[in-house]
């Protein structure tokens, strides 16, 4: 058995210029942004403070055209992408930790590891 739920939105920009695209989705939406995090994998990233219970919102520095995408975190990675698959997803490619996946109508979209704090176990599903 494995948990999952959903982890939060990622905003996929095509700009050079991210933090103008996260200083204007920040004013947007109502949300500070968290300082600038100095480790390499997460250069092309800005994430909002939604809270301690919040869902994971960032601003993500892309290549392909710009979007939004979701992201369902897990307590097992490879147990959730073949639930997912079984339901008719596809997996598209691995980056770091996570994976990215393809719903069956063609949308994006990741699964990572368990991002949100201490409530995961006591609200995310649980799948056989």
């Amino acid at each position: 058995m494995h948990k999952s739920r959903l982890a939060g939105f990622i905003i996929d920009c095509r700009t050079p210029d991210l933090e103008a695209a996260a200083k204007f989705w920040s004013a947007a939406l109502g949300f500070a942004l968290k300082p600038v995090s100095m480790k390499p994998e997460e250069a092309g990233y800005r994430s909002f403070d939604t809270g301690p219970d919040g869902l994971n919102i960032e601003v993500q520095q892309v290549e392909h055209p710009s979007r939004v995408h979701l992201d369902i975190e897990t307590d097992d990675v490879e147990a959730e992408v073949v639930r997912l698959v079984t339901l008719g997803a596809k997996k598209v490619g691995r980056v770091h930790t996570w994976c990215v996946m393809q719903a069956p109508t063609g949308q994006r979209f990741c699964v990572v590891r368990q991002q949100r704090g201490a409530d995961f176990a006591a609200q995310a599903h649980t799948w056989d």
